[in-house]
């Protein structure tokens, strides 16, 4: 369904009292997981804008609703979700291990008696490493220069006019995703000559990550810690022996901070190609029972596949009636 109708379509329902009429009682069965990266005001930071999946006062909002509505469920309770073939149960999922899920999320999470689960990225917690698409960001809106010349990875020179420069962070994202691991490097290096800001400083206080002392305390509080890799890359651009050890390595640095074993993983970037038959099966021998992708749908009980668990990401751009409507009725909207 095209954006713009699925929005009327969710504005419909919403105004008649569709959706609440539904919240109510069982329109679908399955399990619904949703996936956030960060929460809080993206117009505040000069990183990626469009990691932002909710100002607090709107998860605060959808927070409230799934609660009252639904079975919140975390990874711990999938064998349990396998064996009810009656429940709706949704899921929410934090991806990265941004610091405003601790000090955003996690306390209107604890307000309202919900649970989550966390996938950290452990290289970001232990080297105060910014995130490649935040530093892409980072050096594009920064940068006093009113355009990017011709490079390896451009055939034209790119405008930066456009005083958000959105556009052309989304174009320089992309192209970074499609890159081999070998050749990410030298793109940095281009990117922070020709944009004249140089690298982002490997510094705690200019790194938005959580402590582990941070996720040891959700953690203690009944939030679920998954693994994330250790760097975040796009694993299918990675040989066999280099995914193995972003996922190996990550999960054993979680355990040691935590103190118990993870089971669950998600893929960074998490869609179809970005990660392999070969990634699920190394996925599944460092230890993991559950994986989850990120691009959307309702995962049904007899059709669900524990190394790619459908996720639906909310946006900050999502309106309630998007959101209530994408809950509500996953199998049109999800």
């Amino acid at each position: 369904m095209i954006a713009g109708k699925r929005e009327f379509l969710a504005g419909v329902l919403d105004r008649s009292g569709s959706t609440r009429w539904m919240a109510r009682r069982a329109a679908w069965r399955g399990l619904l997981v949703l996936n956030y990266h960060r929460v809080g005001d993206p117009v505040a930071t000069a990183f990626d804008r469009g990691v932002f999946s909710a100002t607090d006062d709107g998860f605060a909002d959808q927070v409230r609703f799934l609660s009252r509505h639904f079975d919140l469920v975390t990874p711990g309770d999938l064998d349990h979700v396998l064996k009810d073939g009656g429940g709706r149960f949704v899921m929410i999922t934090f991806d990265d291990g941004y610091r405003d899920n601790y000090e955003a999320a996690f306390p209107i999470l604890r307000a309202y008696g919900a649970r989550a689960v966390f996938f950290v990225t452990t290289g970001f917690l232990d080297d105060h490493r910014v995130a490649w698409w935040d530093e892409i960001a980072w050096m594009v809106r920064t940068s006093e220069r009113s355009s990017l010349p011709v490079g390896q990875w451009t055939a034209a020179a790119i405008d930066l006019d456009d005083p958000a420069r959105e556009g052309v962070i989304h174009k320089l994202l992309q192209i970074f995703k499609q890159l081999p691991a070998e050749e990410t490097p030298d793109f940095f290096d281009w990117l922070a000559d020709a944009s004249g800001t140089g690298r982002v400083p490997r510094t705690a206080s200019a790194a938005p990550w959580m402590s582990w002392d941070m996720v040891r305390e959700m953690q203690a509080a009944g939030m679920e810690i998954g693994g994330h890799t250790v760097t975040h890359p796009v694993l299918s651009r990675l040989t066999a022996d280099l995914q193995h050890a972003e996922v190996r390595q990550s999960k054993d640095r979680i355990e040691a901070e935590i103190g118990q074993p993870i089971k669950a993983f998600s893929y960074p970037v998490g869609q179809p190609d970005s990660f392999t038959a070969e990634t699920q099966k190394i996925v599944s021998e460092s230890g993991y029972r559950w994986a989850f992708s990120f691009y959307g749908g309702l995962n049904r009980r007899r059709t669900m596949d524990p190394l790619n668990i459908a996720r639906k990401s909310v946006e900050v751009e999502t309106s309630p009636e998007m959101f209530r409507s994408t809950v509500c009725l996953p199998q049109v909207f999800a």
